[in-house]
């Protein structure tokens, strides 16, 4: 088992009720993919804010994520929508 440190952004923290959480990994859940759909899992909310098809960013370690991005141990993944602005 490994933890990681998952931060949320703007309109993903006021949904999901929290800005940040330490979430206890099971041994399967290696890659950022994983851990997505572990949160999914969660329910409605959840499933519907993180749906494949939907726009977010994820970062590890800050540093821009792909699904495939490795986790490890105590790593800190923050998890956001995109950035506009002018």
């Amino acid at each position: 088992m490994m933890w990681v440190r998952i931060l949320y952004f703007a309109r993903l923290r006021e949904v999901f009720g929290c800005g940040e959480e330490r979430l206890a990994l099971p041994s399967s859940a290696a890659t950022v993919a994983d851990l997505l759909s572990l949160l999914r899992s969660r329910g409605d909310r959840w499933a519907d804010e993180l749906a494949e098809g939907r726009t977010f960013r994820v970062a590890v370690a800050q540093e821009m994520a792909q699904l495939s991005t490795p986790l490890t141990d105590e790593v800190e993944v923050a998890i956001f929508p995109p950035v506009t602005g002018g």
